[in-house]
């Protein structure tokens, strides 16, 4: 058991007075290092050792003085010799050290002034002797303590993940798979952090491996399986001839160890690379990367298919902090802040309660990160609360300590994250115990492990969240469900979105995530108590799936009490998964103070906004919820969508296709016509098509060419699984969806990037035919355009179509047919038409550039953006005399006037 920190502190300040008057020389370094280890209450002989051979830079032999592998390497110099040559010396030796042993600190020392080099963090602190009482915590390494700053992303937990995911692949390689190698890697993740937490004793369970072990990994299985056996096993109920150095390690219980697996065989390959993984700093190691271990050793397919994304601390936070942890640091400020000494004290004995009952469910809990954050961030209020109680009297500090991870609840429906989960929690917990022990000097373990934290191995829609966890007793429901749309879910997965919404019309249209929304309102209908928030889709606040999922929670009185706009959501994991999503939390109870998160990109910060009222489009407007409408609520014309072939791309040329193919047959020039996409229309990509749905039979038999590719769409189309298809087959020549214009028309594109200001949209000549990803308006009416290519416009745009990944996708039943538009009078009609073609204008003004490039924000000329100011100007001005000073004013006014109208 480590030493508190008193006693260690005690123990210097003996240790600088035995020393002080000593003009001590190099041969002495051995007496003063092992005094100086026994400060740390560790025996430098179990840990480190004199005199290590190692090749130096020079190509010699060299020794160092001392050598804890992975850990620190100490040079003695006599008292008052330069201790910048000793550094210089010291890492001379570092090339004749395996990379497993390389240490992070480099100490050197000639007996009364001590320098500490942090070779990760490239610090270093100098000391006199006599101050040795006041830099032990630099140190702390030694006793097996560790400091960490929370919050911040440690390269090391990147690096440990993929250690451990070679050594799955190599094990997975060698035969030994499923289940037991899964519990297998969970076990090894629970020593490894043991090692370097004060779980075991320093370097207890590396010695075990390199001592015990063959290097050619023959045995290690075996003895591994003894080892586990042991850590399962209460020091009373062990052999008497139990091998003296196993006998050592504590009980660790909470069942981690208790099923018995096959014996793994190991080769040297498996276990170098399981001690380089030993190697490392597991007390750095934060327990949420679990999930981002878990990623790592996952196959890409079968990753996409759980839709599962494990996400960075600081992410977790986004939706920790508004759900209640805000709330908790503000309540724990005012407490502190009360003047009377009584009442303060009081205060904080019920804050501490308090934080004490909280129980929290995450009912897509993977790996536990947002569990582990959780626990970790009300453990951190508690130290605080315990800081101000306590002060500096000495007490039993395990008695004080009331949170436990047996009020965190999950459920998963992958065995292996399930386990981790289990296992990060006690991870956390023992971290949190580790800084307690700093904070009170006193060294607080919680072993064996008596409490675990309640994850169930189960499918959260087809399980009773109630049956997890009373609802009287919950408090929040938090995570990120599988982020699996719409149109990617397997059938097994529609059955369950089917269930979980039976009676809902066009349920189907939902993605998998408004599941987690269904059931979390329904156990909040138990308890009106109950926050929520949930990482989701974007898709859910956008488009169609607006006006199915949000009647059905408002239905129940759900509130929104904050949300996180679009931003870009990525993992720390190997081969990491990046989607837009949204933050929304929720509850029964409307709350006075609601928080909206805006994103000026989807990779910028969030800018915090305190709003009235938060709807389902996560915009501070009324609620109203758009709903699929065939015509336009407004007396406008009816847009439709261009055409589409479906020929297989038989009727489709690009310039070069075309030429070859007009070179056989030439009488096929008058029926080609320029084919105008969105990407074609955006990026003044060259297309053709062959549009014979006019053509004359004789003519049409007299290019053979030309009917060889009607008789190849034909095949095409009777071939289809799709009986409408099959019935198009009858008329080969004719489009499935035929849009030929007989004037010019106005052309939106269905998909747009949304770093873009302003939608591409313009004017399209009657010569050419639109694809089916153009939205085609048949007027050529400059009014018109500059309405739809204005911020108003765009505004409305943003807030209520569907994405399609954070990419606009315009809709014409949502986006357009909703749209309240202005109702002008004659001059403001025309400043409007004026301001449109002068954008119009000034695009023409760069015949060489695309609308791709006119439009991007990096590269759109003065000129055209002028044009599009005043256009909005005109707008502006067609809806009401003020201005407008934010897009939030914009949608929120057009929120109004849609009500206005559609009512």
């Amino acid at each position: 058991m480590p030493l508190s920190w008193n006693e260690i502190k005690d123990r210097s300040l003996a240790f600088s007075k035995e020393w002080a008057d000593e003009s001590s020389e190099a041969a002495e370094a051995k007496s003063f290092l092992d005094d100086f280890f026994h400060v740390f209450g560790v025996h430098r002989r179990r840990v480190a050792t004199f005199e290590t051979k190692s090749k130096k830079i020079d190509g010699k032999d060299g020794y160092i003085d001392l050598l804890w592998r992975s850990k620190i390497l100490i040079e003695m110099k006599s008292l008052g010799k330069d201790l910048d040559r000793a550094h210089k010396q010291a890492l001379g030796y570092f090339p004749g050290l395996k990379d497993r042993d390389l240490p992070r600190y480099v100490l050197v020392c000639d007996f009364q002034h001590f320098r500490l080099y942090d070779l990760d963090d490239d610090t270093h602190v100098q000391f006199h002797l006599k101050d040795l009482h006041t830099h032990v915590h630099l140190f702390g390494f030694i006793a097996g303590y560790q400091s960490r700053s929370f919050g911040e992303e440690d390269p090391v937990n990147v690096k440990a993940a993929e250690h451990l995911g070679h050594l799955h692949d190599l094990l997975l390689e060698s035969g030994y798979e499923g289940h037991e190698l899964e519990l297998l890697l969970v076990r090894l993740l629970f020593c490894l952090f043991a090692e370097d937490t004060g779980i075991f004793q320093p370097r207890q369970f590396i010695d075990y491996l390199e001592q015990r072990t063959a290097e050619d990994g023959s045995g290690l299985g075996s003895m591994l399986s003894q080892f586990f056996q042991v850590l399962n096993t209460p020091p009373e109920k062990r052999q008497k001839a139990l091998d003296e150095q196993l006998d050592e390690f504590p009980y660790v219980n909470g069942r981690l160890f208790e099923e018995s697996i096959p014996i793994a065989a190991f080769n040297s390959t498996m276990r170098e690379t399981l001690l380089d993984s030993c190697a490392l700093d597991w007390s750095r190691i934060s327990p949420a990367i679990f999930g981002s271990l878990f990623q790592s050793i996952m196959d890409t397919k079968k990753r996409r298919n759980l839709g599962a994304h494990y996400t960075t601390e600081t992410n977790i936070l986004k939706a920790l902090n508004p759900l209640f942890l805000d709330d908790l640091r503000t309540e724990l400020d005012v407490t502190l802040s009360m003047k009377q000494r009584k009442k303060r004290i009081a205060a904080l004995r019920e804050f501490q309660k308090k934080l004490a009952n909280i129980q929290i469910l995450d009912p897509a809990c993977g790996c536990g990160n947002f569990l582990v954050i959780a626990y970790r961030e009300l453990r951190l209020l508690e130290v605080k609360v315990l800081g101000a109680l306590l002060g500096s009297r000495v007490i039993d500090i395990s008695e004080q300590i009331l949170l436990d991870v047996h009020h965190f609840h999950g459920i998963e429906i992958e065995e292996f994250p399930a386990q981790i989960a289990q296992v990060a929690m006690w991870l956390m917990d023992h971290q949190m115990n580790n800084l307690v022990s700093e904070e009170f000097g006193q060294y607080f373990v919680r072993l064996p492990i008596r409490k675990s934290p309640n994850i169930i191995h189960q499918n959260a829609l087809e399980i009773e969240w109630e049956e997890v966890v009373t609802p009287q007793n919950l408090t929040y429901i938090v995570g990120n469900p599988p982020f699996v749309g719409a149109k990617q879910m397997n059938a097994q997965q529609r059955v369950e979105v089917r269930d979980v919404f039976a009676g809902v019309k066009s349920a189907g249209l939902l993605d998998y995530v408004t599941c987690w929304y269904k059931k979390a309102t329904e156990i909040m209908v138990a308890n009106p108590k109950i926050h929520t928030a949930f990482v989701s889709t974007n898709s859910i606040t956008q488009g169609e799936q607006v006006g199915v999922l949000w009647p059905e929670l408002f239905e129940h009185n759900v509130h929104i009490n904050f949300a996180h706009r679009t931003f870009q959501w990525s993992s720390e994991a190997r081969g990491k998964a990046t989607v837009h999503c949204v933050i929304i939390g929720i509850s029964l109870e409307d709350v006075a103070q609601k928080w909206l998160y805006e994103y000026e990109t989807v990779k910028s910060e969030p800018q915090e906004l305190q709003v009235d009222y938060i709807n389902a489009y996560l915009v501070n407007g009324p609620n109203v919820l758009m709903a699929r409408r065939s015509v336009p609520i407004c007396d406008v014309p009816v847009p439709k969508i261009g055409n589409k072939p479906i020929d297989n791309g038989e009727y489709l040329f690009k310039p070069s296709e075309k030429e070859e193919f007009l070179i056989t047959e030439p009488q096929a020039e008058p029926y080609m016509r320029r084919w105008i996409g969105g990407r074609e229309f955006i990026n003044s990509v060259d297309r053709w098509c062959l549009w014979l749905g006019d053509c004359e039979p004789r003519q049409l038999k007299q290019m053979p060419n030309a009917l060889q590719r009607v008789k190849s769409v034909r095949a095409y189309r009777q071939q289809s699984k799709s009986k409408p298809t099959q019935a198009l087959a009858e008329t080969p020549t004719r489009f499935h969806v035929e849009n030929i214009p007989n004037k010019d028309c106005i052309v939106i594109p269905e998909v747009s990037s949304e770093n873009r200001h302003y939608i591409p949209m313009g004017i399209l000549s009657s010569d050419c035919l639109a694809s089916n990803k153009l939205k085609v308006l048949p007027e050529n009416n400059l009014y018109l355009l500059g309405v739809l290519t204005s911020t108003m416009h765009m505004a409305w745009t943003r807030a209520v179509s569907g994405r399609l990944e954070s990419r606009y996708q315009y809709s014409i039943t949502i986006v357009y047919n909703n749209y309240p538009w202005p109702e002008p009078n004659k001059t403001q009609q025309q400043r409007i038409e004026a301001t449109t073609q002068a954008v119009l204008d000034e695009r023409g003004k760069h015949p060489d550039s695309s609308l791709a490039d006119l439009y991007d924000p990096h590269t759109m000329p003065p000129g055209l953006l002028k044009a599009h100011k005043a256009l909005d100007r005109a707008v502006d001005k067609a809806y009401r005399g003020t201005k407008f000073e934010t897009e939030a004013e914009r949608v929120a006014f057009l929120m109004e006037r849609y009500l206005d109208i559609a009512e």
